[in-house]
């Protein structure tokens, strides 16, 4: 893997990721831009102890514009976008209207493929081992500045989960504190460790395993099932056999064969809600695609999974947060964890 670095026009990193070691990445950004002027607020609950943050500044960003316009795409044909190369592999650049800025964070865009109408479950899995070498690259990097306590890679895809840019991409922030779900995990996996003498995250695999029912695929060295208490209609997690608290950690064996595992579960995605005779589903299944990674602090007991989920339970159906859910946190499933795993393993 080749990775070049290089500056927007106002100012901001852009990075590119090859595979080929030859390739030339000296496009200029001629844009003409001002310097970004986000100022992000972090703000503590008293009543919780959640750190929210307050970004007035998003309400200008870009939202779903036509093809043609698309910032992500390759700049060529009379487009300047984000990415001054006329053509690229995977490229990471500083948001432009970020939630996380300066001492407090960081955030940025990893855009998979230049393919505009193309999605992460399209690429090969050479290109998608590109786009994993980029986020552990990204989790690397972003681990070591000043005040970063933890980096998550995630992915949004579909309107219906609020993407606001159709072209296949994906997100990195790098959090100057331990998000409320990492907590809640870390309060939980030191419960575990007290009551049990064991790891959380290990028996939870574990179980998974034994009680087959739930499981998805199962690999060499990874394993995807639906969790015993599911929160969304269809919810899968993806973990290695050996506990590792973040991507960097990886071995060379574990790398080789995360990506088909991972482009299969996205494809089986794409065809839950394909209806008998039809070669295609109504629309691609949205979803979110979440990396967990053990934060610097507290995070010992915690372990490197995949969360991915959508909010979609039925084809004409959307798993919408209700009062329950958005008001007490309090999470109602419409569908048996046991079920969603049946249909998942259908769907092969």
């Amino acid at each position: 893997m080749k990775r070049t670095t290089t500056k927007l026009a106002d100012g901001r990193e852009l990075i590119y990721y090859d595979l080929d070691e030859g390739a030339e990445r000296d496009a200029a950004d001629r844009r003409p831009l001002e310097p970004v002027d986000s100022r992000p607020e972090l703000r503590l609950d008293p009543a919780t102890g959640d750190w929210v943050t307050i970004a007035a500044h998003r309400q200008g960003r870009v939202h779903l514009p036509p093809t043609d316009a698309c910032p992500l795409c390759p700049s060529r044909d009379g487009h300047l976008g984000e990415i001054p190369a006329s053509d690229y592999e995977v490229a990471v650049f500083e948001n432009r209207f970020p939630s996380l800025a300066g001492r407090d964070g960081r955030c940025e865009v990893v855009c998979f493929t230049p393919e505009h109408g193309a999605s992460f479950a399209d690429l090969s899995e050479e290109r998608a081992r590109l786009v994993l070498d980029a986020w552990t690259d990204r989790t690397r990097q972003l681990s070591a500045l000043p005040g970063v306590e933890q980096v998550y890679c995630f992915e949004n895809r579909g309107a219906e989960i609020g993407v606001t840019l159709a072209h296949p991409h994906g997100q990195v922030y790098a959090f100057p504190f331990v998000p409320p779900r990492t907590a809640k995990m870390a309060a939980a996996a030191a419960t575990h460790r007290a009551v049990t003498g064991g790891n959380l995250f290990e028996d939870l695999l574990a179980q998974a395993r034994a009680a087959t029912a739930r499981v998805v695929l199962a690999g060499e060295h990874w394993t995807a099932f639906v969790p015993y208490a599911a929160r969304w209609p269809y919810e899968v997690h993806l973990y290695p056999h050996r506990r590792v608290p973040d991507l960097t950690r990886l071995t060379e064996t574990e790398r080789a064969e995360l990506p088909g595992m991972y482009l299969e579960l996205l494809r089986r995605f794409d065809r839950l809600f394909r209806r008998e005779g039809e070669a295609a589903p109504p629309a691609p299944t949205p979803y979110i695609a979440a990396w967990h990674q053990a934060p610097k602090t507290g995070g010992r007991e915690l372990a490197l999974h995949l969360e991915l989920f959508t909010v979609r339970r039925s084809a004409e159906k959307l798993k919408y947060l209700a009062g329950v859910e958005s008001g007490m946190e309090s999470f109602v499933n419409d569908i048996a964890p046991e079920a969603a795993a049946r249909r998942l393993r259908e769907v092969a």
